[in-house]
């Protein structure tokens, strides 16, 4: 198995609270073009999304993103266009770590996730997501040359040996067993002591999230699962996830003793609802970032019953 992203009846997610899932801005693809991106760098109307170190972002007060004229940054920066603002103006990404901005504003996006409107959210882990592609790409995997930014930002090309690089997701699958009135949850490794989350990996190559839900349980805690059942997703931009919920269903007749994978996970069980509910009542445990999919997964089957 490979490393777990951070912290899963087919029924959408639509809780309006989950950051990062609402509409984003109008990505207007149409305007990548090497002749309309510069002209949109030409537009005293046109604003930067700054983005800092680590997965910082700028903020105008506590449910805003700033938005920061052209001006501001060097003539030039690379910049990546994200799109259309509400108001129609456009929006480009800038890498800001390295800029003479200073710190002061920068907030991470963890942080402002809390306070930030949904679109805002979405905007922000959309530009945080795409700065960090290209801090990670600036050389060829193939053969190591410096690549050159194209389309806008949303491709980097090797002058070396020709290659095109895409901004890349890696694609993670969370998911809450359950049987009956039960769920599994897991404490992993680094978390809290009191940290239980559902179970979680990445979608391998030449393979469906819904057969990653099988794998995952089976090698995670030996379980055989069926009737898997999509629940939401959600861009989890830590660094570049996007989170797909499932709940699957121990299959019938098959054996609900865990066979927990030690070099994987610290511990494994399960919690009957009621037993859950009040264990995170009495803070004896804790659920994973409120912010996240899995969290949400797990609330869920307590308040069912």
């Amino acid at each position: 198995m490979g490393s777990h992203p951070a912290g899963g009846a087919s029924r959408p997610q639509s809780a309006p609270s989950l950051p990062f899932v609402a509409a984003g801005p109008d990505r207007a693809a149409r305007l990548r073009t090497p002749g309309a991106a510069e002209a949109a760098r030409g537009d005293p109307t046109t604003r930067v999304i700054a983005v800092g170190a680590g997965q910082s972002v700028l903020l105008d007060g506590e449910s805003r993103l700033a938005r920061l004229a052209l001006d501001v940054v060097p003539d030039d920066a690379e910049l990546t266009l994200l799109g259309l603002d509400l108001g129609g103006g456009v929006l480009f990404a800038y890498d800001a770590a390295q800029a003479a901005l200073g710190a002061s504003g920068f907030v991470s996006l963890r942080e402002a996730a809390v306070g930030l409107d949904a679109s805002e959210a979405a905007l922000a882990a959309y530009a945080v997501a795409i700065v960090g592609w290209h801090r990670s790409h600036r050389y060829c995997g193939r053969c190591g040359a410096l690549t050159a930014v194209e389309e806008a930002g949303h491709v980097r090309h090797c002058p070396g040996c020709g290659a095109h690089l895409f901004p890349r997701t890696d694609p993670a699958v969370i998911m809450l067993v359950v049987s009956g009135g039960r769920c599994v949850l897991s404490r992993r490794f680094g978390a809290p002591e009191r940290r239980w989350s559902a179970l979680a990996g990445f979608v391998e190559p030449g393979e469906t999230p819904e057969a990653a839900v099988v794998r995952e349980a089976a090698e995670e805690v030996g379980l055989r699962v069926a009737d898997v059942r999509y629940e939401g997703a959600q861009p989890w931009p830590f660094p570049s996830s996007l989170m797909l919920g499932f709940r699957a269903e121990l299959a019938l007749g098959a054996s609900d003793l865990l066979e927990v994978e030690r070099s994987e996970l610290v511990d494994a069980r399960w919690f009957p609802r009621a037993e859950l509910r009040e264990a995170v009542r009495e803070g004896h445990v804790e659920l994973p970032d409120g912010l996240s999919l899995g969290h949400r997964l797990i609330r869920r089957f307590i308040d069912e019953g």
